[in-house]
């Protein structure tokens, strides 16, 4: 038990540490949340997913465009839909600057954030 609580505290050290390098709009959208933790609204389902950003990753493979939109951060697809990549986001954080980075959609979604 005691390894899992160990690793829990690490898990959510890197997402806040996560959280802390976004900046902008996407920052304004984590405020209300714990750190590390956020709502993403897949547009295709009209659903709302909670998630946990667990940290950055390299430029490299697939990524799925996560937006911040009217209804928060937002994407187009999530669990279940052809084109969803598990969580693996590109985000646009302006000025020529894109964010990569592992975020999953958890658990079933909801109809309000």
């Amino acid at each position: 038990m005691k390894k899992r609580v160990v690793g829990m505290v690490g898990v959510l050290g890197v997402c806040a540490a996560a959280a802390a390098a976004m900046t902008g709009p996407v920052m304004s959208q984590l405020e209300s949340v714990e750190p590390g933790a956020t709502v993403v609204f897949v547009t295709s389902q009209q659903l709302y997913y909670d998630s946990i950003v667990l940290g950055d990753l390299p430029p490299e493979g697939p990524f799925q465009v996560l937006v911040s939109g009217s209804d928060g951060l937002e994407t187009e697809f999530g669990p279940g839909d052809t084109g969803y990549l598990g969580g693996r986001w590109a985000l646009d954080m302006g000025g020529g600057q894109t964010k990569y980075f592992s975020c999953p959609l958890i658990g079933r979604g909801h109809a309000n954030p």
